[in-house]
């Protein structure tokens, strides 16, 4: 069991020995060995012991705690910070330098445009946008090699981005009414599912790199921001073409359908039916982009090492 989700109100969250003893109303108290558990996501509202933190810290488990209200109410809780000083000190300078800051976004985008276009060729095809996006995508990708700053290439990535997100449109239902990525708040199934995804992605993200030694604050296509992951938010970009498939496949397959969402307030909610099943669906695919992003920061790790 790597990933414990926590999605019931008013649970309470305790340790016994070396277990992590979850109590929910009305039922019966359950027990999971702290050894077992990589990652804890907490949804709702509960109430935790102190040492349910330091355990799990200890432990080397992060803790994601997520709003299903507003998903930009996050806090990410990890282990002390450790690893190789010398790296993140080379990461600091290379960060400071542009032409390494350009030659790095310019893969980290250049791997997103073959992404984008993988997950289009696993769709239908004959959709006029898709057929575009397909044609234009890989020309924009030799025009990466002739942009040496970070503001051209986050323009061809944000271009990139408005095509093949019209093309994805095309793929889904008209019923549920995804016609372009929004996401404050969601407006409709699809939209909900992407950032939900993103979220969750991000948080792995933010735990490969910490487990790599390197800063995930401090970025190269993403620039460092006030209160920003920027490194985190760099290493998915290659992977949100997978989450989108995922994302695709679970209305395709009609795992998830319009009616496990409500409206609330202007914005599109997972209901707590669906969030049982998504969770599911996502801790079976999860090890996919984990891997890459395993790969990608041990990579990054000994080419600023290398410098």
């Amino acid at each position: 069991m790597e990933t414990t989700v926590i999605d019931q109100r008013n649970a309470r969250l305790s340790i016994a020995d070396r277990r992590l003893r979850i109590e929910t109303p009305n039922a019966s108290p359950r027990f999971i060995p702290l050894a077992m558990i990589q990652r804890l996501i907490v949804i709702a509202s509960v109430e935790l012991e102190a040492r349910v933190l330091t355990r799990l810290a200890e432990q080397g488990a992060y803790l994601l705690f997520l709003s299903p209200r507003d998903l930009r109410r996050t806090a990410i809780v990890a282990p002390p910070f450790g690893g190789n000083h010398a790296v993140r000190i080379a990461q600091y300078k290379s960060a400071t330098n542009a032409r390494t800051s350009a030659d790095i976004a310019r893969i980290i985008v250049r791997m997103k445009l073959l992404a984008q276009i993988r997950t289009l060729r696993a769709m239908t095809r004959h959709h006029p946008k898709t057929r575009t996006a397909l044609r234009r995508l890989p020309e924009l990708n030799q025009v990466l090699s002739t942009c040496p700053t970070i503001e051209q290439i986050g323009g061809i990535e944000g271009g990139a981005a408005a095509m093949y997100f019209a093309a994805l449109a095309e793929q889904f239902p008209s019923s549920l009414g995804f016609a372009q990525r929004r996401r404050r708040p969601p407006p409709d199934p699809v939209n909900a599912l992407l950032s939900l995804g993103y979220t969750l992605l991000h948080f792995d993200a933010v735990r490969s790199l910490h487990m790599a030694g390197l800063d995930p604050c401090i970025g190269f296509l993403h620039q460092p921001a006030y209160n920003r992951e920027s490194l985190a938010c760099d290493c998915i970009e290659p992977l949100r073409p997978i989450v989108d498939r995922f994302v695709w496949q679970l209305f395709r397959r009609r795992i998830l359908r319009g009616t496990h969402f409500a409206d609330q307030q202007g914005a599109c909610k997972l209901g707590k039916a669906g969030r049982l099943i998504f969770y599911r669906e996502w801790e079976a695919f999860a090890p996919i982009p984990r891997r890459a992003l395993r790969r990608g920061t041990t990579l990054l790790r000994k080419h600023l090492a290398a410098r």
